[in-house]
């Protein structure tokens, strides 16, 4: 069950991240939907789940159309944003200032995974301040979308894995 409804939370960021998101692009930049979804699973379940959500999630991000890159690049962005951002979570609830940090370095890492990923495969010839400028966009769109995406993923996850103290 928990599986299926990780599954069903990636399908919908994906979708939402390629068909209504564009239209709100800034400088071209969406925000990552599917990196939000994998760091709640990593705040509630920890880096084991987020990383095998992460490479799902990424894999599904890299073979949606309008895919323009080599396959595997997000899922390797996501994979070590789902690991990294589990490695946060403790026993108890984190607070609204570490999630934020948290969707902030993970953004960051994951969107610069990313384009080091595609400079190292030679992929669309961008200079560096372009690299620079999509990564800082990129943290920007996720931490403002925070508030209205991770508290719900988080509680779904929450549900489903409740608290094994209170049996």
């Amino acid at each position: 069950m928990r599986a299926l409804v990780a599954a069903a939370a990636v399908c919908v960021a994906l979708v939402l991240q390629v068909t209504f998101f564009p239209h709100l692009a800034w400088d071209g930049i969406v925000p990552n939907v599917c990196l939000l979804v994998v760091v709640g699973a990593a705040l509630t379940r920890g880096p084991e789940f987020a990383a095998v959500l992460g490479f799902v999630a990424g894999l599904t991000l890299d073979l949606a159309p309008p895919a323009d890159h080599v396959a595997g690049r997000w899922a390797l962005a996501l994979v070590v944003v789902g690991y990294v951002a589990g490695r946060v979570r403790r026993d108890s609830q984190p607070g609204a200032g570490t999630v934020l940090a948290t969707v902030a370095a993970s953004s960051f890492i994951g969107t610069s995974v990313f384009a080091l990923s595609g400079l190292v495969l030679r992929e669309p010839a961008i200079g560096f301040g372009e690299l620079l400028e999509v990564v800082l966009l990129g943290v920007v769109w996720d931490v403002l979308l925070t508030p209205l995406v991770l508290p719900p993923v988080m509680a779904m996850f929450r549900r489903l894995e409740p608290d094994r103290s209170l049996a």
